[in-house]
């Protein structure tokens, strides 16, 4: 069985959530029928990129510092001349390097998230080489997506969404479907320990043992839903008055464009319900697992998310998981089973399946339960990457590994 011999475009310096599934996709391919190589953005002489600092520790990975020019997200021609021309022709001769690195090395993949960069400069130096190019989707497909992107995606050899709920927004939008899939996220059960101990953030922030404690980890703007998870918390305290709720996370401006604090919104309607001696706000935190230990429910009742890797880690922590029915949310908790769903907008209905939750701790015990083996079982790296490589397969007119494929459908 020929090997394929794969580049990831990694052209953002910062190590986002896209860059943690691409990571688990380079450590998690079979070595046996996989080569893997990355592009990644080395950072500045005064500082290191994350993004390189990340991978560097990923086995048997062919890792390649790249300079890929200043960002290229922009709408207009005009904006996106200004800022690469300053170093145009840095840019070039970087690129021009790496098309020589792809030709040298017979790659037949060039596999990019949806970054402009990524995508764009994948597109381009996998026709200049004859390699094929994967575009790999981490968000809902709409038009505010770069023209430079969209153009990307129509000429790509597959476009993969983190969800079906992403692949079909793809299709949506006009792109082929014979050349869209889904492959779900994954999570890496290393730091997901679910004995980790909760007990010293409760102790930080006052909560007793015996107190049912929710939280929602996320950046901080509208679409996550801490409004919505306010306004049923504001009916649950009616009939359960013993509970606090961690709100985990800072603002992210790019979520609440010229709209100000979205912290500062919430504590405002936390007011206004009666919640503030409910409601803790903890800012940013880097300890999430402990803080995932400390809850007893995990709740983060976001519109159209388009997976939700907090999903799998609250679940890995054994904690059952308060979602909406809709984006991705539905493909990767189980109502009834490892959480419980409503529809958007149906406070009535979010603010039941609270009650319900806090009022069986043995219910909440069998969906964390569950919930942690489908993570053990099923959102592995190893599936993830096994899907991608048939991918990867298809679009070369390679035959598929029918053992392998044995193999994992017997796990």
């Amino acid at each position: 069985m020929r090997k394929i011999n794969v580049l990831f475009m990694q052209s953002q310096d910062y190590f986002g959530a896209d860059s943690l599934v691409h990571s688990l996709l380079m450590r998690h391919f079979n070595r046996t029928s996989v080569t893997v190589y990355a592009a990644c953005n080395a950072g500045s002489r005064q500082k290191e990129s994350a993004s390189l600092k990340a991978l560097s520790g990923i086995e048997q990975l062919n890792l390649r510092p790249t300079y890929f020019g200043p960002s290229i997200n922009h709408t207009s021609k005009r904006e996106i001349l200004a800022q690469a021309i300053p170093g145009g022709l840095a840019t070039l001769a970087s690129l021009t390097s790496l098309a020589q690195y792809i030709r040298k090395h017979s790659i037949d993949v060039i596999h990019c998230t949806e970054k402009p960069r990524d995508a764009f400069y994948g597109l381009l130096l996998a026709r200049l080489t004859g390699a094929r190019c994967v575009i790999h989707i981490h968000v809902k497909a709409e038009n505010w997506i770069s023209p430079l992107v969209q153009w990307a995606m129509r000429h790509a050899d597959a476009l993969v969404g983190v969800s079906q709920f992403v692949a079909d927004s793809i299709v949506a939008m006009g792109y082929p479907a014979n050349k869209t899939h889904a492959v779900l996220n994954s999570l890496d059960l290393n730091g997901w320990r679910a004995d980790v101990d909760g007990s010293g953030v409760r102790q930080e922030y006052g909560v007793a043992p015996s107190t049912p404690l929710l939280a929602i980890v996320s950046r901080l703007f509208y679409w996550k839903g801490h409004v919505e998870l306010l306004r049923a918390l504001g009916q649950v305290k009616a009939t359960h008055p013993d509970f606090k709720l961690l709100i985990v996370g800072a603002d992210d401006p790019r979520g609440m464009p010229g709209r100000g604090s979205f912290t500062a919104e919430l504590k405002a309607l936390s007011a206004e319900l009666g919640l503030n001696e409910h409601v803790i706000f903890t800012g940013f935190r880097q300890d999430v697992p402990q803080v995932m230990a400390a809850c007893d429910i995990y709740a983060m009742p976001s519109f159209e998310e388009p997976f939700g890797m907090v999903y799998l880690e609250a679940m890995a922590m054994r904690k059952p998981v308060i979602a909406l029915d809709n984006g991705g949310a539905r493909e990767v908790i189980e109502h009834g089973k490892s959480g419980l769903l409503s529809q958007p907008q149906d406070i009535d209905q979010l603010a039941a399946n609270i009650r319900t939750l806090l009022d069986s701790p043995t219910l909440r015990v069998e969906m964390g339960a569950y919930g942690r083996q489908q993570v053990e079982q099923f959102f592995t790296p190893q599936r993830m990457a096994h899907e991608m490589e048939r991918i990867y397969r298809s679009i070369l007119g390679l035959p598929q590994e029918v053992a392998k494929d044995i193999a994992l459908a017997l796990q």
